[in-house]
């Protein structure tokens, strides 16, 4: 068959909505066995703000904290923050675009968990600006117990972002992270020491960070870097390079303009010596 065939559909230009709701119909006629989980996820749903409200509520719920409570304080926080939608259909359409094992929109929001956690982290780091912490640890606890994904919900992160598999990530209180990053499992932006302050590592737009890797400290990834699989960065990292090894050092530029879209992890070894 013609390579071509197996291309994915173009992200639709304009709202996501409705291409998932159409999206889901399908799956309910081809998998009847998913027809409650579908339409309680997606196609019950008048928006795409209510659907992501409806999803934090049912995964984060425990004997703690009911379902319709955690559906209030989403609700609440996707009506005040519009900001939240976008941050969320930037996030789907970045897992679209760039993983390839996502061929439909509405695969995140049903099925992959590092969509689903970073969506949490947002209503999280939304009741922590607004002066609501005890609620956004709450929300940061039940993520890492859910999910296994562990994210203060003081971090800063950006929009456009993939968190791809998402096992084991560890982000800081003090971190921050760019437009358009892409990670993978088992990455850490961790701080060292006990000092308290501004202690974790800032992570520029477009960086790819690869399975296992470890940040740490108040230092700077460089704008389009890539950081190889299972390496240990600890000083600063120019723009577009390629950093590998423990500790970590470049051992070339990072060989595209946008690492973070091609998700290309095989680097070459002529630098390290």
């Amino acid at each position: 068959m013609d390579a071509q065939a197996f291309r994915k559909p173009a992200v639709p230009p304009g709202g996501l909505w409705p291409h998932i709701q159409a999206e889901a119909a399908a799956a309910v006629q081809a998998e009847p066995l998913l027809g409650a989980l579908i339409h309680a996820g997606l196609l019950h749903h008048q928006s795409f703000r209510a659907a992501l409200a409806y999803r934090f509520s049912l995964k984060l719920a425990s004997g703690e904290m009911s379902e319709q409570i955690l559906r209030e304080i989403a609700d609440d926080a996707h009506r005040r923050s519009p900001a939240l939608a976008r941050a969320a259909e930037a996030d789907l359409r970045a897992v679209y675009e760039r993983d390839p094992a996502c061929h439909r929109l509405m695969q995140p929001m049903l099925f992959f968990k590092g969509f689903q956690a970073l969506q949490a982290y947002r209503i999280g780091h939304w009741l922590w600006d607004n002066d609501r912490r005890d609620m956004a640890y709450f929300v940061q606890m039940r993520c890492s117990e859910v999910f296994g994904v562990d994210i203060h919900p003081a971090a800063r992160i950006g929009t456009g972002v993939m968190i791809d598999h998402a096992h084991s990530i560890v982000i800081g209180e003090t971190a921050v992270v760019g437009d358009n990053v892409s990670m993978l499992h088992s990455v850490t932006l961790g701080g060292t020491g006990k000092e308290d302050g501004d202690r974790h590592p800032k992570i520029g737009e477009g960086v790819m960070i690869g399975a296992g890797a470890k940040v740490l400290g108040n230092i700077s990834v460089g704008h389009h870097s890539r950081v190889a699989a299972g390496s240990v960065v600890l000083t600063d990292i120019p723009p577009c390079k390629t950093v590998a090894g423990v500790p970590a050092r470049i051992v070339g530029d990072a060989g595209c303009d946008t690492p973070s879209d091609t998700m290309e992890q095989i680097i070459g070894l002529e630098g390290i010596v």
